[in-house]
């Protein structure tokens, strides 16, 4: 029975990424498909930030270090050599590389202790990252960064081989973030967020758990900042901005902590909610102070759904198979006892 919902729940997920890959051919208004293309970008960094919060119950305040390695790694690559598929692929390994890298140190020399150890020390290493690309102003270009070139088949970022591209990323990471998460080793994470000191007394190494969901994380969360600067061709520190982290937290638990697809349409609301609210700025005053507003539905969304919108529709739909087995349960012993 298990295998048969994880079978339709695939299903409809590839049913609904098909008619997403068939969007751009059908619908050609230019700004909704770029947005379109921002909620696939930042569903991956928020999933990776999912796989830390929700799996494991590791808190980040700096995940957007691995989202600025990425962008800079791609971004640097290419402006010092020729735009070409080959570079971009280099530039991407590069960001795997140095994202894994600095997660692995990052998780080694924290994660033995509390989980809030890491967060600060992602923090503290988000803001030396952005302080050393304001330095390095001959790579970076400093606070006001750079445009770059990007090969010839991501130039028309309104164009239909970009959003395909990242579509496709976005659907290869689910995947196997979701199969890396029903794994031994994920439920061993799950086990470990429940209940480290249980895990820990029957033999397994908590340290070396978190370390890889560490590293997975920064090496998702980089290919998402490698996908951002091809959607803009440009770079700044901004990529490595708290604001970023906060983002993808807020996906997060709006969509559904440990779901993986909660942080992709917490992505969705927010993204849609920035361009919509932004928007209606010359409408009246008051939404010109939009941050204001969308911290308001944010406060709404916590009480109404706190467990997210996935987890709470998961949460009910839970409640009401259960109510309807005990009723059949019920049934069937009253007409073992009728007869």
């Amino acid at each position: 029975m298990r295998k048969l919902g994880m079978g339709r729940s695939t299903g409809i997920y590839v049913i609904i990424a098909l008619l997403l890959a068939v969007l751009p051919f059908v619908y050609d208004d230019r700004i909704i498909l770029s947005l379109v293309m921002q909620v696939f970008i930042f569903g991956i960094f928020a999933m990776s930030y999912d796989l830390l919060l929700g799996f494991t119950g590791i808190v980040s305040f700096g995940h957007a270090m691995f989202f600025g390695i990425g962008a800079y790694s791609v971004a640097i690559v290419l402006n010092q050599n020729e735009a070409t598929l080959f570079y971009l692929l280099l530039g991407t390994l590069l960001a795997v590389a140095v994202a894994g890298i600095v997660s692995f140190i990052a998780g080694v020399l924290t994660l033995r202790l509390q989980s809030h150890f890491y967060a600060m020390l992602t923090l503290a290493l988000a803001g030396l990252f952005m302080v050393a690309a304001e330095k390095m102003r001959s790579l970076t270009g400093g606070n006001e960064g750079f445009v770059l070139m990007v090969p010839d088949m991501f130039i028309d970022t309104s164009g239909p081989t970009l959003y395909l591209t990242c579509l496709i990323v976005l659907v290869v990471f689910f995947f196997l973030v979701r199969r890396f998460t029903q794994s031994p080793v994920g439920k061993v994470l799950m086990a470990i967020r429940e209940n480290e000191q249980r895990v820990e007394s029957i033999g397994f190494s908590i340290m070396y758990y978190k370390v890889i969901a560490s590293m997975i994380s920064g090496i998702v969360a980089s290919i998402a900042g490698v996908l951002y600067v091809l959607s803009l061709q440009f770079v700044d520190t901004s990529v490595f901005a708290t604001d970023v982290t906060l983002d993808a937290l807020l996906m997060t638990i709006i969509g559904g902590v440990g779901t993986l697809v909660g942080p992709i349409i917490g992505a969705g609301i927010i993204e849609f909610a920035h361009h919509w609210l932004s928007d209606l700025a010359d409408v009246h005053w008051i939404f010109k102070r939009w941050i204001i507003l969308f911290g308001i539905v944010y406060i709404l969304a916590v009480i109404f759904f706190p467990r997210g919108i996935v987890g709470t529709l998961q949460e009910i739909w839970i409640k009401r198979k259960y109510k309807k087995q005990q009723g059949k349960e019920a049934t069937k012993d009253k007409n073992e006892a009728a007869s």
